[in-house]
């Protein structure tokens, strides 16, 4: 079987490892393939328009080819991401010729905020993708017809792969392989590069706190100050509604009319990062941080978050503990 034709679609401002990542793991794939004396593999082209290099968002230069004719068939087209997406995406001429390539492309991939372009040329307009966690209520907000996830590392809706940001581009390609060439080479190519071939959990694990607005009346506030300064107190919806001086029904809506989510869900957000900030910063035992973030037992904390993060306490404080001489279990 020839080599599959992939490109990379290259702009002023693109994220660099959204275009390295993707191209190593295309390369390391093709050259484990012919070592087994297969012909199989990737052709592998970044292009521009109108071509020559392009600067990436952290100044490194990347040479590029011009925008090919779209003619026959393309096997993959990747849409990278960057700061300079938003940019990219107002060009017109470029969009075009995104919309005609993606026409005869058997898949298209997008990477971080390389989204934009797609949405930009009705490719996902009514299809589930992912985007940079910081790019995805942005991305919902100009494009309402996209359904945007900003949970997975990476998805596929029918033809369209999508991806969260930079580093995930490298997930991507590596599923993108998998399906190709069989888990055997994926494997190998992620040993290489020293990767988790299907790598544990979602983006929520690496997101930032998310700011939530503060309520307009001032009875809801200072539920909401209440809840943040006690995660470990009584937050059940009576006790909540009763310091707002309010029936239950009423507090419920009021609640979530101005703050934008239920009682309940702010009160799991609230101890999910009291405990996510303890597992990080301390080495307090899971027990003890269970108490104070308000889920009670260690096995509580645990189911919430496999439930919400995707992965276990003790996998999340390995991964991003800042604090000396860590101690993982209760």
């Amino acid at each position: 079987m020839p080599s599959r034709r992939v490109l990379i679609v290259g702009f002023e401002g693109i994220q660099p490892i959204d275009v390295v990542g993707p191209h190593e793991v295309f390369h390391g794939a093709t050259r484990a393939v012919q070592a087994q004396g297969s012909t199989e593999g990737y052709d592998v082209t970044l292009v521009s328009r109108p071509g020559g290099p392009v600067r990436t968002e952290s100044g490194l230069q990347l040479g590029t080819q011009p925008l090919p004719e779209v003619s026959g068939r393309l096997d993959t087209l990747i849409l990278p991401g960057g700061s300079g997406s938003r940019q990219a995406a107002g060009d017109r001429q470029l969009i075009s010729w995104i919309r005609q390539a993606a026409r005869r492309s058997r898949r298209v991939a997008t990477v971080c905020s390389g989204t934009f372009l797609a949405a930009e040329a009705g490719l996902i307009d009514h299809k589930r993708v992912t985007t940079h966690w910081a790019r995805a209520a942005e991305l919902q907000e100009a494009y309402p017809a996209v359904q945007v996830d900003p949970d997975p590392i990476y998805l596929r809706d029918g033809k369209v792969w999508s991806s969260a940001g930079i580093t995930a581009g490298i997930d991507l390609a590596l599923a993108l392989v998998e399906e190709d060439l069989g888990v055997k080479v994926a494997q190998t190519v992620a040993r290489w590069l020293v990767m988790f071939l299907h790598r544990p959990g979602g983006q929520t694990q690496f997101a930032s706190p998310v700011w939530v607005p503060r309520a307009e009346r001032p009875t809801v506030r200072a539920v909401q100050t209440l809840i943040e300064s006690t995660p470990d107190g009584d937050h059940r919806l009576p006790v909540l509604a009763a310091a707002a001086a309010m029936s239950v029904r009423h507090f419920a809506r009021v609640f979530t009319a101005e703050v934008g989510e239920t009682p309940a869900r702010f009160v799991q957000r609230v101890r999910l990062e009291t405990a996510r900030y303890e597992l990080e910063s301390t080495d307090d035992t899971l027990d003890r941080i269970a108490t104070r973030s308000g889920f009670g037992t260690a096995e509580t904390l645990r189911r919430a978050f496999q439930r919400h993060l995707g992965v276990s306490p003790d996998a999340y404080r390995h991964r991003f503990a800042t604090a000396p001489n860590e101690r993982s279990t209760a």
